[in-house]
Formats: C-alpha cells, structure tokens, sequence
C-alpha cells in the first residue's frame, strides 16, 4: 500500500485492515483492541477534560510532526491542570492519495510520544475525504488525565507572586514560520515539541505552591500573561532582560518585526508560585531536562490591574500588549 485511499475510511475491509495492520501496531492496548463503540475506563478520582484539533502547516518540521504535536499538545494541556495524562482518543481526517509511508511516520511518532507518560489512545476514528477536501492530514484528540494536584487556576495569582518560566520562548513559532516560509536562519532552530508531564510531576513532588500554570501555544507568553492579569484582576510586571529567547528566534522576529513573545512554543511551562518558594521551584525545574532554561521573569503587582508591564534593562516600562489577529495559522 503506497496511499491512503476513499475506502480506507469507509468502514468496511480496507478500514479494518489499516486499523488493525497500522494503528493496532503502535497503539496497542487491551482497551482499544475490544474494537468497541466506547471505550470503559477506570478513573478513581478527580479528571481532567480536554480536546484539541490540530492543523500544523507544513506536518513535518524540524523537531516533530503532527503527530508528536498531537500528543504532546493534549498531555500538556492535561498537565496543566495538575493531572496525569491517562487516556486519548484521536480522530484523523485524511486527504486520498495521503502517502501512507507518511502516516506510518507519523502514528510512530505519536507512539513514541505517548510512551514518556504512559498516556494510551484508547479509542479513534478514520476518515478519509477526497483530494482537495483537506490539506494532508488533520489530528483531534481528546484527553482525560486523573487530578494529581488541585486548585490550579488563572483565578488564583495574588500580589507579591512569582512568575517563572520553563525556557526559551517562541522556539515551536518560530520554527513552523521559517520552514513555511522557507526563510534560512543561522544556528539551530527547531521547534520545542515535547510532552510537559515529567516536569509537572517534579513540582508536584517537591511539594511547590502551584497557584497557575499554563504552555504558551497560540499567543506564546505574552497571552498566557495578559490572560492571567485579567483573571485576577492583578498587575504583572516582567523583566525583559530575564526572558529566556535563543538568538535564532531573536533575528527571525528582528528580521519579520515581530515580537517573541506573542510566538507560540510547544514545549514550555509558565508558571505562578508564592514568592518564599521562587527559588525553590527554580532549582526544581532546572533539574529536570525540560526545564534546565528556566528563569524567574517578574512578579504580580498592585499597580496596573489587568496590565502585563515589560520593563527593558535601561528602566523604561511599556505594556506588553496581548496578541491580536492572526499571525501565523495553522501554527499547531
């Protein structure tokens, strides 16, 4: 078989065959191998919901695909919420005459993602619609992950906390824009794809105050702070200086005019705490390989209710203006 067919999602023989030849031999699991119209699982406590759709332009890029994208993008909003990633389901719309060299690529991917948390796809869909009516391949997921850590929330940040985040920012955008664009940027640019559970999990042990947290996907850092100023009706000021960007996505924004911090990443963390506990979450997340960029990059203030202040290393301050319009679709 070289591409994926119309019949391959018409639920007869072909479907079957790529079901059981395909998926069932990276996803295989006793709960998804039933073949049932539902799946049954066992959760014991609190859950996190979640769904996400994913469209990413061009499906290959440097450091992942759509599929790695997939898992990591709902294992990471999971971890969000301070829950361990247990189940996903996952849908993909596939375009006829989609190399299935490709798919098998990417359903490899996905397996390979799935196994750095344990997540299991425990059911899915195929459908398969004719050239021209998709782009390629599109990816919906939807995850459910048991409540390890509660009280998570945009609604929680108080005067006086601390803002942190896992490493550089932009890298994921920055990566879809030059490749898309086919724009030759010096160094190693690559997007930050990777599943955030291990590292959820770390600050979960150590015993951190998480008041919020959040990956900065669409938006990039500057959303996820404008969202949480005014959730919390608080003011957040954020030291430039100490905001963690690689010089290739430097040079690409200088090159373009835009800013690092409305560009997407897929690999990262932003993250709230009490102030007597900064360092100490500091140094946690240093020690795992994900967060080893960490910075401590401003803290919540009286002043300026519903304002995220960048303040430059010269002492000047502007507002951090949250993104508007789209800059760059399809980034995820």
């Amino acid at each position: 078989m070289k591409n994926i067919l119309l019949s391959h999602g018409g639920g007869g023989e072909e479907t079957q065959k790529l079901i059981k030849e395909l998926f069932f031999r990276y996803f295989s699991n006793p709960i998804l191998e039933k073949m049932e119209d539902a799946s049954i699982l066992n959760v014991n406590s609190k859950i996190a919901f979640t769904t996400d759709s994913f469209t990413v332009s061009p499906i290959f890029f440097k450091g992942g695909n759509i599929g790695k994208l997939a898992i990591a993008g709902t294992v990471n909003d999971i971890s969000m919420m301070g829950a361990k990633p247990k189940y996903l389901s996952c849908s993909f719309i596939i375009e006829e005459g989609f190399s299935f060299e490709d798919l098998e690529k990417i359903v490899k991917s996905m397996a390979e993602e799935m196994k750095k948390t344990g997540v299991q796809i425990t059911t899915g869909d195929t459908k398969v619609v004719p050239k021209g009516s998709a782009d390629k391949i599109f990816i919906n997921t939807t995850g459910i992950g048991e409540v390890i850590y509660e009280g998570i929330s945009a609604h929680n940040i108080n005067e006086g906390d601390v803002i942190l985040v896992s490493g550089t920012i932009g890298d994921h955008g920055a990566c879809i824009m030059a490749q898309r664009e086919e724009i030759e940027i010096e160094g190693n640019l690559s997007s930050d794809c990777a599943s955030l559970w291990s590292l959820v999990e770390d600050l979960i042990n150590a015993g951190i105050t998480i008041k919020a947290m959040r990956d900065p996907t669409r938006g990039g850092l500057s959303a996820v702070l404008n969202e949480w100023a005014q959730q919390s009706s608080i003011g957040i000021e954020v030291e430039e200086e100490k905001i963690p960007v690689k010089s290739e996505v430097q040079g690409l924004c200088e090159l373009l005019g835009l800013e690092p911090y409305t560009l997407a990443n897929e690999g990262k963390l932003v993250i709230a705490v009490p102030e007597k506990e900064a360092e100490r979450t500091l140094e946690v997340m240093r020690n795992n390989e994900l967060g080893k960029n960490s910075e401590i990059i401003g803290r919540v203030i009286s002043d300026y209710k519903g304002k995220v202040i960048l303040k430059s290393p010269y002492g000047s301050k502007r507002i951090m203006e949250p993104p508007a319009g789209e800059l760059l679709p399809r980034i995820c």
